[in-house]
């Protein structure tokens, strides 16, 4: 049966996601979020799109992105999970298929869904309970956001700007809504 065609507008911004296999580990070491980060930024360039949020999970990776008339997301992310497993099965002496099916990608259609999806993404290593709070964390975009820690991979989410006229006062906002919705989803569970 063929597969169905994906849905990829030619402008806008999508959440996606790609699995390893059966929910594999596929980053068993820093050193390989590290080699998965330096690939994210050689593709991004090649394939012109850009990343506005990102978090590199143990068996999978979370991605913000932009693409316009210029961007090709599927070949990106064939090239960049492909360049990825190459080196898994060299360092790893792993035979077999190292991602789950084709990446997942969600339209972002409204202003209100590309912040939650963002703060969606940065709280993720919390939710899994890797770290307590999302600071801890070196593998995401959230640095960027909540400390202004320079990351070359990251093109400014739009509504970055609007929370605040100086660089300080957007951190510091940015840090207390990603609190909200960390203090907000453990009131509720």
């Amino acid at each position: 049966m063929p597969r169905e065609a994906r849905l990829i507008p030619d402008t806008g911004y999508l959440h996606v996601i790609s699995r390893g296999n059966n929910r594999r580990k596929v980053f068993l070491y820093d050193r390989d979020k590290r080699k998965y980060y330096g690939y994210l930024m050689q593709c991004k360039r090649e394939d012109k799109i850009e990343i506005c949020h990102y978090c590199i999970m143990d068996n999978h990776i979370h991605l913000i992105v932009s693409i316009d008339t210029q961007s090709d997301l599927s070949r990106f992310m064939k090239r960049l999970n492909l360049k990825y497993a190459h080196f898994y099965h060299r360092n790893y002496n792993y035979a077999g298929h190292l991602w789950q099916d084709r990446f997942k990608s969600k339209i972002i259609s409204t202003d209100e869904y590309l912040l939650q999806c963002g703060k969606y993404i940065e709280l993720n290593p919390v939710r899994a309970g890797k770290v307590k709070l999302p600071e801890e964390y070196k593998f995401s975009s959230y640095h960027f956001y909540a400390f202004g820690t320079k990351d070359p991979l990251i093109t400014e989410d739009p509504l970055y700007q609007i929370l605040g006229k100086t660089a300080e006062k957007r951190q510091i906002i940015y840090r207390q809504i990603v609190i909200d919705e960390l203090n907000y989803n453990y009131t509720i569970q």
